[in-house]
């Protein structure tokens, strides 16, 4: 009989930005930056909003690993699966700043209409609109006092409903108590077990999404010293499909964050 590699916990979205927040979880630090959209962030908090489903992160605790500052990753989760999703929480609920595909550290703030109770990216026309938070950040800071923040908006809104407005913007703030669910594979998988779980879980995934992984197993396995292939082979640095989504070859130089 088989036996099961991993264990599925559900976590409210809160507990897990604590986690990001104190260094419980370790982001690997990729060579390519956050890759999303803005819209795609757009519509990851619409989801919240509406109560779906927005899948599953992957885990995996091994105090054998080294993290970009010397330390072991003993009592840590490094996030295998997920970065971009728990980047675009930390971006738009937190309001940190996020490096994007053209190397430019850069914003993300997305707005929020309490009358419609819909999203958009905030752009120079939104923040001319009074019927528009321009910053979904604001609501989630930690001094956010939501009866001010209603009276506000309908001092600047006349003749709403000053229920519904505080309605839809506590319902916003609760997306934090919304479940998603951690798949933490066992502690005692090596890192090549844990590639293959990563590779088959992502085979319908982004082109670079492989390679991205491939980065940081490279450089947490002392063994192939940062320049061996996940083949074992030697990469010559010509391979052009290194980027592929089928493609395990290639030459990364990742690094472990916490």
């Amino acid at each position: 009989m088989s036996t099961q590699r991993y264990s599925v916990t559900p976590h409210p979205i809160e507990t897990l930005l604590t986690w990001v927040k104190s260094g419980e979880i370790a982001i690997p630090e990729i060579q390519r930056p956050f890759v999303w959209e803005a819209t795609k962030v757009r519509n990851l908090l619409d989801s919240l909003y509406q109560g779906y489903p927005v899948g599953y992160l992957i885990a995996w605790r091994n105090p054998t690993i080294k993290l970009k500052d010397g330390t072991s990753s003993a009592g840590k989760r490094i996030l295998i699966d997920g970065q971009q999703r728990v980047t675009a929480l930390m971006a738009a609920l937190l309001g940190r700043e996020v490096l994007n595909k053209n190397y430019e550290t850069v914003r993300i703030r997305i707005a929020f209409n309490p009358q419609t109770e819909t999203f958009e990216v905030a752009n120079p026309a939104i923040r001319k609109n009074v019927a528009w938070i321009h910053d979904v950040a604001d609501v989630f800071a930690p001094d956010a006092r939501l009866l001010q923040i209603t009276k506000t908006y309908t001092a600047q809104n006349n003749g709403l409903d000053e229920d519904a407005v505080f309605a839809a913007l506590e319902r916003l703030r609760k997306v934090i108590n919304n479940h998603v669910g951690i798949i933490e594979l066992s502690d005692d998988l090596d890192i090549e077990t844990v590639t293959e779980i990563f590779i088959r879980v992502n085979s319908a995934g982004t082109e670079l999404s492989q390679a991205d992984f491939a980065m940081s197993k490279i450089a947490v396995n002392e063994t192939f010293g940062g320049t061996r292939s996940l083949s074992g082979d030697r990469c010559s640095g010509q391979c052009k499909s290194c980027h592929a989504k089928h493609c395990r070859r290639g030459t990364f130089a990742g690094r472990f964050k916490v």
